[in-house]
């Protein structure tokens, strides 16, 4: 789900935890190595979120956030902040020939380069991430 998270509203707070779960301890993100990826170039997305990126004439930037299951890709179009929150059983992930990893969600997604090390590195340790917390039944979710 694409939401707006530029303002501290409990209500949108309480749909993204319910969807990925709550945001990791100090203490365990410190242990995870961290849980944010570096800035990400996006060169192709979804309509809905390239209408929001041709709002301003920024570059097309985002950054990737873990949670315990899912992850939420962020934003900014103008001064707003975006997420699109994406759960582990929706999560799609392709990487392409060129350096360019591919997040899918339903009918969004999100194309960046991957361009230096430290990008490649924050997939894979993403995947892996995803790997043990994916629900195994359908009870889980």
């Amino acid at each position: 789900m694409l939401l707006n998270v530029s303002y501290n509203d409990k209500k949108i707070i309480q749909k993204i935890n319910d969807a990925v779960g709550k945001p990791y301890p100090l203490k365990d993100r410190f242990a995870m190595g961290g849980i944010g990826s570096p800035k990400l170039h996006v060169t192709e997305a979804s309509v809905d979120i390239y209408n929001l990126f041709v709002l301003d004439n920024n570059t097309n930037t985002c950054n990737v956030e873990m949670r315990p299951n899912g992850i939420i890709v962020r934003f900014r179009s103008r001064l707003e902040t975006y997420g699109l929150v994406i759960p582990y059983y929706k999560l799609n992930m392709y990487k392409g020939d060129i350096g360019i990893y591919s997040i899918y969600m339903d009918h969004y997604f999100v194309k960046v380069r991957a361009d230096t090390k430290a990008i490649q590195r924050y997939f894979k340790k993403l995947m892996d991430h995803r790997t043990e917390n994916l629900p195994t039944n359908l009870e889980d979710l």
